[in-house]
Order: structure tokens, then C-alpha cells, then sequence
């Protein structure tokens, strides 16, 4: 935390498409992470996509001030407290892109009445909240019901998918129908961050 403009630009100097930024609030999730303040710094040393996973209890209240702050994708889960379609727009007349993200526990049909105002869906392949976790195979049906949806429905969606990603099951989701792939342990632990990466996109 101490040198995170040089972990920017690390990201930056090996081709990193976007930083995810998660933002928990410890009631959401049973953990507290990054804010206003932090996203407000990088994004004055970063061109980066700043996409913006907000694991807190009532999005609603605060996505304009996150959209003010830089993010240019938020995402906010459909187990929130927060109404769905308001918090949609309230992203949007912001500025940002809107995304609605998913637990592990969550249906796929939960985002299917919300397709045609967003712009990414987030499957999580975790439980929200801490990092370094396993990849959850069983998520790929969702990720496969979502991707046919959308396909259906004729929009350009994304499909991004969160936690345990690395190259074989970047592979896995790719293959089910993920275009944004978020890996954080992997890319960091690497020897080799753009090899890494580029393993990834290959996917």
C-alpha cells in the first residue's frame, strides 16, 4: 500500500488493460478495503480503465461520489440493498459505465431483467471479500446462461469474471463465454507480469 503508484505502474508497464479496484465496506463482505480517497489518487496517475467492484451494503448512496472520483466502470451486486434499476442510473448520469455483479449463490437469472442498461455483468468465482481464493468451476453455467442471454438479446455486453483466475482457468472462463478476465494474485505473484498477462488475453 505503501508504494501503490509504483504497483500502477507496473500494471501500465506490463499491458494491463484494466485495474479492478474492490471497495468493501465490512458489513457487505466481512472485510474493509480501498475508498473514495485511494481511488481518487490513482486516478490522477493513471489513464487505465478504472473499473470500480463495489461490495458494500447500499451503492446506491454512494456511486456518484465514485463515478466523481474516476471510476469508469461501476459494478454493484444485485444482493444489495440498494434498488437495482435506480442504482443503474444514478451510475450512468454519473458518467460511468454500470455493472451488476453476482455471489456464488446468486441465480444468472437475477441480471436477465437489467441486460439491455448495462454494460458488463460480474460473475463472481469466489465468495466476495477476501483475495487468493480457489477458482469455483461450478460457476461456469452461470457464466454460460449469462453470455447465451446477452447473445439472444443481441447486446454488447461483457461478461467479467472474479477470483481465482490464472492461466488455466482464464482458459475455462474464456471458453464459457468471459471476456474480462480479473486476476490479482496470479498477475502479482508472477515472475513474469506481461507473460502472465499475455496468457490471459490469449485465453
Amino acid at each position: 500500500m505503501l508504494n501503490l503508484e509504483s504497483e500502477v505502474r507496473k500494471l501500465e508497464d506490463n499491458g494491463i488493460d484494466m485495474l479492478h479496484f474492490d471497495v468493501m465496506d465490512g458489513i457487505f463482505v466481512n472485510n474493509i478495503s480501498y475508498g473514495l480517497p485511494i481511488l481518487e489518487q490513482v486516478n490522477k496517475i493513471t489513464d487505465m480503465t478504472l473499473d470500480v467492484h463495489l461490495m458494500i451494503i447500499d451503492p446506491l448512496r454512494y456511486v456518484k461520489r465514485f463515478a466523481e472520483a474516476g471510476a469508469d466502470i461501476i459494478s454493484f451486486h444485485t444482493e444489495s440493498e440498494s434498488d437495482i434499476s435506480e442504482t443503474i442510473k444514478a451510475i450512468k448520469a454519473g458518467g460511468a459505465k454500470a455493472a451488476l455483479a453476482i455471489k456464488p449463490a446468486t441465480p444468472a437469472e437475477a441480471v436477465y431483467d437489467y441486460l439491455s442498461e448495462l454494460s458488463m455483468v460480474l460473475v463472481m468465482t469466489v465468495e466476495p471479500g477476501f483475495g487468493g481464493q480457489s477458482f469455483m468451476p461450478e460457476m461456469m453455467d452461470k457464466v454460460r446462461a449469462i453470455r447465451r442471454r446477452i447473445d439472444e438479446l443481441g447486446l454488447d455486453i461483457r461478461v467479467e469474471v472474479d477470483g481465482g483466475i490464472n492461466d488455466v482457468t482464464g482458459i475455462e472462463a474464456s471458453g464459457c463465454g468471459a471476456d474480462v478476465l480479473v486476476s490479482g494474485s496470479y498477475l502479482f505473484k508472477a515472475e513474469n507480469m506481461a507473460e502472465a498477462a499475455g496468457k490471459l488475453r490469449n485465453a
